[in-house]
C-alpha cells in the first residue's frame, strides 16, 4: 500500500492506494490554515492513523511551487507558511518511510498521463479550471517542469495590456471558474457555492448566465488557441470541477470555432477533451509522481 495525501487550502485529502491506483481507502480532513505547526500536527495525525507497516512510501500533492526533486516547497500558495518547507525531507525524517512531494496543479495533470485522458498521447497540455488555472505541460510523455519551475503556470499569461499604466490582465483571473460562478449566483441571487445550481440557469438558457458563461469560455478558447501555436501538442484535457458539466467542453469548442471564424488566418484545431479525474486527481498524480521518482533514484 501507498499513502497519497493531497494538501488543499480547505482540506486535506488522503487515500490508501494499490500500485495500480485502485483506492482502498480515503477520507478527508479540515486544513489549519494559521501556522506551520498546526499543520504539521494535523498531517502528522493523519499519517499516524494509519498502519505504517504496510505503508510503502507516502505521495504528496500541495499548493505552491515545488521543487519536486528536493521536496522543498515555495510561496505555498493558499498556504504561505509552506514557504521554504522541505516537507520531503521532514516526513521521511519523523517517519523514516520514502516520501515524494509535487505541485497540486501538476500532480492532477500527472493523474491524466497515468491512467487518464492523454495517457497516450506524446504531447499534452491539462488546464485545471478552479480559483485560477494549474495544470501541467507533458512534452514527451513526461511533465515539462522549465528552469524556474513555472512550464504550465498559464494563470500568469497576459491577454491584455494597457500601455498607459504597464498593467495587465491576466488568464488566471479572467478564467477563473469560481469567479465566473460567483458573478452568476449574484445576478441570479442564488449561493455560490452550489455550482450545480448556477449550471441549471445555463442549461435552462437564462439569457444572463449564458452571457457571463460565453465569455468565459470565449477566454478559454482564445489561450487555447495561443497554446496550440505555441507547443502544438495532441491534446488539451480541461479539468476541475466544472469539468463534469458536458457544456464546458461544447461551449469551448464552440467559442474556439467562433474566434477561428472571425479570425481566418487561424490554422490551428485543438482537440480538447475533459480529463478523467477530478476530485481524487491530485492523489492519482501524487501517487503517480512518487513511482517515477523513485525509478530515478534508483536507476540513477
Amino acid at each position: 500500500m501507498y499513502l497519497a495525501i493531497d494538501i488543499g487550502g480547505t482540506f486535506i485529502k488522503y487515500a490508501l492506494m494499490d500500485s495500480a491506483g485502485t483506492i482502498v481507502t480515503k477520507g478527508r480532513q479540515s486544513t489549519p490554515r494559521v501556522h506551520l505547526a498546526g499543520f504539521m500536527d494535523k498531517l502528522c495525525s493523519i499519517i499516524d492513523g494509519h498502519d505504517l507497516s504496510a505503508v510503502k512510501g507516502i505521495a504528496l500533492s500541495c499548493p505552491g511551487t515545488v521543487d519536486a526533486a528536493r521536496g522543498v516547497i515555495y510561496h505555498g500558495g493558499s498556504l504561505p507558511f509552506m514557504h521554504e518547507v522541505n516537507l520531503k525531507q521532514e516526513i521521511e525524517r519523523r517517519y523514516g518511510i520514502d516520501a515524494f512531494v509535487e505541485n497540486d496543479g501538476k500532480s492532477a495533470a500527472l493523474a491524466e498521463l497515468w491512467l487518464g485522458s492523454v495517457k497516450n498521447a506524446k504531447d499534452s497540455v491539462v488546464l485545471i479550471l478552479g480559483s485560477g488555472i494549474g495544470g501541467g505541460i507533458i512534452i514527451d510523455g513526461k511533465l515539462h517542469r522549465g528552469v524556474n519551475l513555472s512550464a504550465g503556470e498559464v494563470s500568469y499569461i497576459m491577454h491584455q495590456f494597457n500601455l498607459e499604466t504597464k498593467r495587465g490582465q491576466y488568464f488566471g483571473l479572467d478564467c477563473s471558474a469560481v469567479d465566473m460562478i460567483r458573478r452568476i449566483a449574484e445576478i441570479k441571487k442564488v449561493d455560490s457555492s452550489d455550482g450545480e445550481v448556477i449550471f441549471e440557469y445555463i442549461m435552462q438558457g437564462d439569457a444572463e448566465a449564458n452571457a457571463i458563461f460565453d465569455e468565459y469560455c470565449l477566454y478559454l478558447a482564445i489561450q487555447i488557441l495561443n497554446l496550440q501555436y505555441i507547443l502544438d501538442p495532441e491534446i488539451i484535457a480541461i479539468g476541475g470541477g466544472i469539468s463534469a458539466q458536458p457544456v464546458l467542453i461544447e461551449r469551448i469548442q464552440r467559442a474556439i470555432a467562433d474566434v477561428k471564424e472571425a479570425n481566418p488566418l487561424h490554422i490551428a484545431n485543438p482537440k480538447v477533451v475533459a480529463c478523467q479525474f477530478r476530485n481524487d486527481a491530485n492523489l492519482y498524480g501524487a501517487l503517480y509522481h512518487y513511482f517515477v521518482s523513485k525509478e530515478k533514484l534508483v536507476n540513477s
